[in-house]
């Protein structure tokens, strides 16, 4: 049994990460600004929440005593500067800082959630704040995984539009059309966060692409 800590684990992609890893026997923990989701699922009862600001690590870097593995699945797509939500606070900086607390804990291995392109209608800025994050931790005292998935669309719960998350699932139902979209092909959550999941307990390329993604997730 291994411990991990998914940090964003209340999002969209992370709470996957969680179910995945309760279902296995895992001791799972997670830090985010949500806390506890409000899902009623005998899963969630079994993961440590906490809600913290990640940019205050004293108010969580215990979280990170005896963990295995870390998976950073924080990220926005949408920005609210006044809030001091921006792509590069949240979908850099905060990979950056989660990574060095982990270097310092002696965590073994480290998952970013990062992206081969940037979502519909996003600016490109959201990649950049993502690629600046992989530079920093790229060469940090741990066992480094990450993925690049193209835009991640839902099933039972739809993050952002609806119309945009029913179109990216047609997309990849279609393959004569999924497969010219290469790097921007949609995956669904579940393959993205059962390949990040398997990554985490079993490292191995530092860099995972959206095939690879696929074929670590079916």
């Amino acid at each position: 049994m291994s411990t991990l800590l998914v940090v964003g684990g209340s999002g969209f992609i992370g709470r996957e990460i969680c179910r995945l890893a309760v279902r296995d026997g895992h001791d799972v923990r997670s830090v985010s600004r949500g806390g506890r989701p409000a899902a009623d699922s005998p899963w969630v009862d079994a993961v440590s929440w906490t809600s913290a600001d990640l940019f205050r690590p004293n108010a969580w870097r215990d979280r990170l005593d005896g963990v295995d593995a870390v998976v950073h699945a924080v990220g926005t797509s949408d920005e609210a500067p006044d809030a001091g939500v921006t792509f590069e606070r949240l979908n850099g900086d905060s990979a950056i800082l989660t990574a060095l607390e982990a270097e310092r804990a002696g965590v073994e291995t480290y998952v970013f959630l990062s992206a081969a392109v940037a979502p519909p209608r996003t600016r490109h800025a959201y990649l950049n704040a993502k690629r600046r994050a992989e530079a920093a931790v790229a060469d940090l005292a741990f066992e480094q995984v990450t993925l690049r998935p193209g835009p991640v669309y839902g099933t039972d719960r739809v993050r952002g539009s609806r119309a945009v998350n029913a179109g990216l699932r047609l997309a990849d139902s279609v393959s004569p059309i999924a497969d010219r979209l290469g790097e921007s092909r949609p995956l669904p959550v579940e393959t993205v966060a059962r390949a990040a999941y398997r990554a985490a307990l079993d490292p191995g390329e530092s860099l995972l692409d959206v095939g690879d993604i696929r074929d670590l997730g079916r």
